[in-house]
Formats: structure tokens, sequence, C-alpha cells
């Protein structure tokens, strides 16, 4: 009796295993989502882009470092892992030969090198970084429940769902759904009318649309969204260094809530806000996005190197705009070529040198008070006056086109703009001088001249 038993344990382990190997046949390795994590964080210090530091002339970064001839064989020989002299290295049992190495501190675990060597098996395809490649319209897949779908997203979440053998969760109720709209877009909780107005819906699929548009063209919709952005761009009211005293930049906010809120294309916002000051008749409005490139920390401390600190405010831009704009970490390259991603130390520095026609001083020539000033800045309008000021431009065409003008009426509303200009306040913004010269700062050094000058580029 035991031994059937054993054998029907045998048999259980033999058809689990045989499960196992299906599931891992049917699931495709993704190297981006799968691949490029393990060796981003556990080999390409040693074997990726940065040239400095590479060891043993050999890339895992690229498929063509990956796979070449390291004489009469190869870091990794497509579709055959027993080839591969990664696997090798990596399931070795001699501290001289295993990889990673003990003393880095890095080790992989019996899940990480299984996936590398299904992917391997799977042929070991590379795939550019996701932020590189353009994106394209990929065929619906089939799933097991069309019906449940009301666009191509929830084509894409069913088929995952399927995948992990999970159902998706039962359908929000309209309390719930009504909390998700309102705080989701607005930030705000519903009250009790705009959750009894969703609650009480007769046609749901014609009267959510209808409710959903009218959220997003509510002023809090454009507060909310602007928060967002805001994070992004380090927006902060004082100086940050220092004394850190208030400076002038709220009117910076309101242009970011009211892009959301006139839902401005991304083109025309990336545009205005980069070099609005540049663009030909430059708005007012256009002029405060502008602000995004005085949005650093700066100092009018006495002790502060005018040139050190005009290196670290364009060191600061380039971090910025590339998080922002790319999606991408090049504050690494600062101070060498990056170690993971596909950046130069002199892209930096080009980076940086398009930011260098901007007017601004290392050391601020400013008052000790609050705000403080950081010069160039404008008088600027906020939303609430520059409705008002919309309101007396509109009146003031309406009367020139009446035929008994009042002249009397339109001095007064001239006079009433003049007045409502004189409570602007003040507002960081961008204006183009004579470029600074630009070079290559080794280790980020400000007082290492030796470097390459560079000009703009990408």
């Amino acid at each position: 009796m035991r031994r059937n038993q054993r054998q029907a344990f045998l048999t259980w382990l033999a058809l689990l295993h045989l499960l196992t190997c299906l599931g891992h046949a049917e699931t495709q390795i993704d190297f981006n989502r799968d691949v490029r994590p393990i060796l981003s964080k556990h080999c390409f210090f040693c074997h990726g882009p940065d040239s400095d530091e590479r060891k043993a002339n050999l890339r895992l970064d690229t498929a063509e470092g990956a796979t070449m001839d390291l004489g009469g064989y190869s870091a990794i020989l497509p579709g055959n892992p027993a080839a591969s002299e990664l696997m090798a290295r990596i399931k070795s049992a001699s501290p001289d030969d295993l990889m990673p190495p003990p003393d880095s501190g890095k080790q992989l675990s019996e899940e990480q090198i299984t996936l590398l060597e299904r992917w391997i098996q799977q042929g070991a395809e590379y795939q550019n970084h996701w932020s590189y490649v353009a994106p394209s319209r990929p065929p619906l897949p089939e799933v097991s429940r069309p019906a449940w779908t009301s666009n191509p997203i929830d084509t894409f979440i069913l088929e995952r769902l399927d995948e992990q053998g999970l159902a998706p969760a039962p359908e929000a109720d309209r309390v719930t759904l009504a909390r998700r709209l309102y705080l989701d877009l607005t930030g705000l909780p519903p009250t009790r009318s705009q959750v009894n107005e969703i609650r009480s819906m007769k046609d749901f699929d014609r009267e959510w649309p209808e409710v959903v548009r009218r959220v997003t063209h509510q002023p809090a919709y454009g507060e909310r969204m602007a928060v967002f952005w805001l994070d992004l761009v380090r927006f902060a009211d004082t100086v940050g260094y220092h004394g850190d005293q208030d400076h002038s930049i709220s009117p910076y906010r309101d242009y970011v809530i009211k892009a959301f809120n006139e839902n401005m294309p991304y083109d025309q916002f990336t545009r205005e806000q980069l070099a609005g000051d540049l663009l030909p008749e430059v708005t007012l409005w256009q002029h405060i996005a502008t602000g995004y490139n005085r949005l650093l920390q700066t100092s009018h401390e006495g002790g502060v190197q005018d040139k050190e600190y005009l290196a670290k405010y364009a060191a600061d831009r380039v971090r910025n705009f590339g998080l922002v704009w790319m999606g991408a970490t090049t504050g690494c390259a600062e101070c060498h070529n990056h170690k993971y991603d596909p950046y130069t130390i002199e892209d930096f520095y080009q980076l940086a040198s398009f930011f260098s026609d901007l007017k601004q001083q290392g050391a601020y020539q400013a008052a000790n008070a609050i705000p403080t000033t950081r010069l160039p800045e404008i008088q600027a309008w906020n939303l609430t006056q520059f409705a008002q000021w919309q309101a007396l431009d509109t009146r003031l065409a309406s009367l020139s086109q009446e035929a008994d003008l009042d002249p009397g009426i339109a001095h007064a509303l001239s006079e009433k703009k003049q007045a409502l200009k004189a409570t602007f306040a003040p507002c960081m913004v961008s204006q183009a001088v004579e470029p600074r010269p630009m070079r290559v700062l080794p280790r980020g050094n400000w007082l290492d001249e030796s470097g390459d000058p560079v000009l703009p580029g990408t």
C-alpha cells in the first residue's frame, strides 16, 4: 500500500511539473517587462553602456554585445541556454566564476535565474527601452469574455487576467462610482445631490458620459490635474536654499490650472513652458508659462559662488527636463556616462546648453525680504484677475460697436483695467540673453575646466 502511495505521489509531482512547464511555455517572456529589470540591477554596472566601468569588454544591454563571439562561445546563444556562458556563470558553484561576483553584494534568486533561462530558450529577444519605441496600435487579443469589455483597454486587461487565471471584479455600485468620479477628477468627494443624480440614472450609458463631461468642465478639475504636474516640475513658493524665502511664481500655477481646464494640446503646453518668451507676439499667459524654467532652488546667501550655483541650476534643469519630458533619469550623466541608460556625459551638457541663454544669476543680488526678488520678473494676473480683465475687454468691445458710443463709459472701463493691472503680482519668467559658454564638467566639478566645450545638441 505504501508503494502505491509513493507511486501516486510521484505521479502527482510529475503532473505538477508538466503543468508548470506548460504554463511557462504558454507565457512569452517580455524583455522590457521581465528581463531588463534583472539585468539592469545585477549586470549593467559592469556590462552596460558605461565604457569606463565595463568589464571584459562585454555588454549585456544590447543584443549585439550579448551574442558576440568571445572566442568560440557567447554570453548568450539564443535558443540554447546550455551553451550560453551567461547561464553557466550565474549558476556556477565557484566563487571565482559566479556572476554577479560575491563581493558585489548582488545575488540572483532562483526565480530570476529560471526566468533568464526561459528567455534565452525562447530566443533571447531584445527590445529597445519602451520610452524610445514609437507607440503603435496592436491588434486586440482574443479573450474569454468579449461581452465584458466596453473598450480596447478592457480587452488587454482581461487578457492579462485570463493569463493569471483571474476573473474581473464585480461592477462597482453607483455610490462607489460617484465617489471615484469626483475624487479622481476633482479631488473632492461628491455632494449628496451629485451621488443621488448618479444613483437615479435611468439610461446609464447615455447619461453617464454627460456627467463626466460636466465634471471635467468644473474649475476643480484643472486644480486637481495641476497637482500632478506641479509635483513633477517641483513647483514651490520658496527658494529652497538657505533662508528659504518666498519667491514670486504663483501665476505659473494658475497657468497650469488654466491649461488643464482648457484641454490645451500637449505640444503647445510644452512649447509655452520651455520657450514661451521666444514665440512671436507672445501673450502674457505664454510669458507666465516660462516660469517653468525658473522653478528651481536658488540662493542669495553671502557665501554663494556665482559659477558654482550656475552649474547647480543647469544640472537641475537637465535632470527635471529629462524626468518630465523624456521619462528618463538623466542625472547620472552629470558626472559620468550613464551606467544603465544610453546617455553620455556629453549628452548631459549638450542638453544643458539649450538653457544657457536664460537670464539668471548664480548668486542673486536680492534683499533678504519676503518675498525676495529673482529677476527677471513681470507683473502678472491670476485666474480671478484674468476673468475680470476679459469681462472689461468684452464690455469695451461691445461699446465700440454702438453707434452712440459714450466716451465717458469707455474711459471709465479703461481706467478700471489700469486699476486692475496695478493689482497684478510679480512672477518670475524667462528672458533670453547671449548664451553662456557650456562645457563638460568631469565628475560634475564646476572648478574643472578640462572638459570639452559643447553646443546644444541631442
